[in-house]
């Protein structure tokens, strides 16, 4: 009896000592979390269907629902089925900084993995593939990105669209007046009322856009694709575990089909807040993805170049 008594106190003892060491081992943003109670969402106001705001101002959209799921799984993780969610406003001048900065968790936008965020952030998994073209009135007579000649473009500040209409530019010396807007609402006014005479933006927002438009018959989506972006939920860099779960998660919804339900909810049935119906079938990029899901992140996009 004396020595079961002495082998259940060393027992109780090593668990004591344990529990405090397994505590220890969560860091980064997952014991952040555990610490604040709180996941910290970064989300935008007009990137129709991937996060944007209802008619109550609500965050909502494809890349939303997503980062909810990673959510459902951080609690899981944390067993805190209470845990809180606080949505941050963030811009594509302000996303990288915000998140490096610690204000936000996670961001849930239209941001495109490529290899130069990299060296800043990390990327879940590839969770939608487009590619920058240009949004223009009908009446005038743009068809391609040539016709651009001299012309007034505008563009969405801190974007990889930005960068590639630029350099397209310095290319074919075109002499382009580009104006700037702090997002892609007042980047597509510029063009509404005149101040422009395109937008470069990826296809898929300016879908987005013209369905959302007073007048969505009066606008068209030219030119071929001058770059391919693969999106991605953004994360903090140097987060190993947090990675983990993230990319666990997303792969989770490919390989068991939930990925179609969501997809379908977005880009082809009426989504609010006015009941528009953008009709944008899944690519066959992204169907190999979801058909074949890892998680690389830019290497997910295939043969696009990212």
């Amino acid at each position: 009896m004396i020595r079961l008594g002495t082998l259940l106190c060393s027992m109780l003892a090593a668990v004591m000592i344990a529990a405090p060491a397994a505590g220890q081992e969560l860091t980064g943003t997952l014991k952040k979390i555990k610490d604040t109670g709180v996941v910290k969402i970064g989300h935008r106001d007009a990137s129709i269907p991937f996060s944007y705001l209802d008619d109550k101002q609500r965050p909502i959209g494809y890349g939303v629902d997503i980062c909810l799921k990673i959510v459902d799984a951080i609690k899981a993780e944390l067993k805190m089925p209470k845990l809180k969610i606080e949505y941050v406003p963030v811009t594509s001048q302000t996303r990288i900084p915000i998140l490096t900065g610690g204000n936000i968790d996670m961001e849930c936008g239209s941001t495109t993995n490529s290899v130069e965020r990299q060296k800043q952030v990390a990327f879940a998994p590839t969770y939608f593939m487009t590619g920058t073209k240009l949004i223009v009135k009908k009446s005038s007579g743009i068809k391609g990105y040539d016709d651009l000649k001299g012309k007034t473009v505008v563009f969405t500040q801190g974007t990889t669209n930005e960068r590639v209409m630029k350099a397209y530019n310095d290319e074919k010396k075109l002499g382009i007046n580009f104006i700037p807007a702090k997002d892609h609402a007042e980047s597509f006014l510029a063009v509404e009322t005149g101040r422009a005479v395109a937008f470069p933006m990826d296809d898929i927002l300016l879908y987005g856009l013209r369905a959302s438009a007073k007048k969505p018959a009066d606008y068209q989506i030219v030119g071929q694709f001058l770059s391919d972006d693969p999106y991605g939920i953004m994360l903090r860099k140097d987060d190993p575990a947090f990675k983990k779960l993230v990319g666990k998660t997303v792969t989770g919804l490919y390989k068991s089909g939930e990925i179609n339900k969501i997809y379908s909810k977005w880009f082809q049935s009426k989504i609010p807040p006015k009941g528009i119906n953008l009709g944008f079938p899944m690519s066959d990029a992204l169907k190999e993805l979801v058909k074949n899901p890892n998680d690389k992140g830019v290497e997910a996009c295939g043969k696009m170049k990212c």
